[in-house]
């Protein structure tokens, strides 16, 4: 009996200790163990939406991914996996499904027309997606996601804020009442160009202004010249058209063969904020365009900036240069892509590790809903904080905002709001000048 007993002890000491010596191995394999956060970033590297602005923006935030990848977060090493959505909706839903089965979160994403469906997917995945550019308002209003967040400004506040912008100097540059000026609302029909349209047509009705033409249009139609007699037609002394490229040297390439005359063009983002493409197909006639973005971050004031941002900022110029020489202006595209990147590595990342234990959708989720960043705490100048559950934007940043810009002897200046403006507006176009109605 007492031989069965010592056994038996025998037996169980030696299970213990062989498990003892699994779970040690287990706990230095944990330990051996490289943690890491696998980063899917999609955006259009070929397709027509790559020259309007999202290569660009490509650029900008891979320039921040190499970045972290050298230094890690918090102890993990950095992952970036890239995919190409081709200027499709369905190439970027499909490759972005594609990359949740072996990737933590997804980033990037610059059409509005792929943003919406995108985030409905990740959504409904319960993945989690951090938007660096599109800005079409449809993708959070009164959706109620919690896993998509964006740090970009909405669609709505760029053709607000244009619209406010000249109703400010209708008086004085073009001597008129706001009641009296004359203005033309175009758009391409995607999700982007309706949602900026929505914002100018509240700007409009709240200047009052006098709304000749509003009419929206397929970025891929061929022929516009019926668009631009319908303009001559109406005589704008402004135009506030959203579009991407080659759609906007289109429109303006038939504008002048057709003769077409205005006081001011307005532009709101995508290929308006790439200037290499604009002069390449007009030439001269890029100069005196407005654009409604971001400011770039090589505009931005820093002397109210965080001080740790302008050595970033720096960087990315550095970078950008090795890897397009000899541009004339560095597009705010690229600082859009870096700085909103920038912010998700820098912020909500360290959080999500430090604070909720690991990169897992709720982790991230709840260490961006703590986000509390002032004005001028991010390379476009602008604060972040995002709306929470239960309201109609839950996700999208409610400080962030746009300025406006114009392009004056291949330099971009900021001219409204009066706070960052950097010169005075040159308006209407002057004399002389190709499409002025001087």
């Amino acid at each position: 009996m007492r031989l069965r007993m010592a056994a038996r002890l025998v037996r169980g000491l030696l299970v213990a200790i062989a498990a003892m010596g699994l779970a040690v191995s287990a706990q230095a394999q944990d330990q051996g163990k490289e943690k890491k956060i696998k980063i899917g970033v999609v955006f259009d590297l070929t397709g027509p939406l790559a020259g309007g602005g999202s290569e660009l923006n490509y650029v900008g935030a891979k320039i921040i991914l190499d970045h972290f990848a050298k230094t890690g977060v918090e102890g993990y090493k950095i992952e970036a996996v890239y995919a190409d959505a081709q200027s499709k909706p369905d190439i970027a839903i499909n490759e972005s499904v594609r990359l949740l089965e072996k990737v933590d979160m997804v980033l990037g994403f610059f059409s509005s027309a792929q943003c919406v469906p995108v985030a409905a997917r990740v959504e409904q995945l319960k993945k989690f997606m951090w938007i660096t550019t599109c800005i079409s308002s449809a993708v959070f209003n009164e959706k109620g996601y919690k896993y998509v967040f964006r740090p970009q400004a909405s669609g709505d506040q760029f053709g607000m804020m244009t619209m406010d912008f000249i109703a400010q100097n209708a008086k004085e540059k073009f001597g008129k009442e706001p009641k009296d000026l004359r203005v033309a609302i175009i758009h391409e029909d995607g999700a982007y160009g309706v949602d900026v349209s929505k914002g100018n047509e509240a700007g409009a009705k709240k200047a009052g202004f006098n709304v000749v033409l509003k009419e929206g249009y397929s970025a891929t139609a061929p022929d516009l010249s019926a668009l631009v007699t319908k303009l001559k037609r109406a005589k704008p002394d402004v135009i506030f058209h959203t579009g991407y490229n080659p759609d906007i040297t289109l429109l303006l390439r038939q504008a002048r063969e057709q003769g077409l005359k205005f006081g001011a063009l307005m532009g709101h983002g995508a290929g308006y904020g790439v200037y290499e493409k604009l002069k390449e197909g007009m030439g001269a006639d890029a100069a005196y365009i407005f654009n409604a973005d971001p400011i770039s971050i090589w505009l931005a004031n820093q002397k109210t900036m965080d001080p740790k941002l302008p050595p970033v900022i720096k960087m990315v110029g550095e970078e950008f240069d090795k890897i397009k020489p000899g541009v004339a202006i560095r597009s705010a595209h690229v600082g859009i892509g870096a700085s909103n990147t920038y912010l998700f590595m820098s912020d909500v990342l360290p959080r999500a590790i430090k604070k909720y234990g690991g990169v897992d959708p709720d982790a991230l989720r709840k260490a961006a809903l703590d986000t509390d960043i002032p004005e001028g705490g991010t390379m476009l100048g602008f604060g972040v904080k995002f709306y929470g559950e239960g309201t109609p934007m839950a996700g999208q940043n409610e400080r962030s905002f746009p300025v406006v810009i114009q392009y004056i002897d291949d330099k971009s200046s900021v001219v409204w709001p009066k706070s960052q403006a950097q010169r005075e507006a040159v308006l209407p176009l002057p004399k002389g000048t190709t499409y002025s109605n001087q």
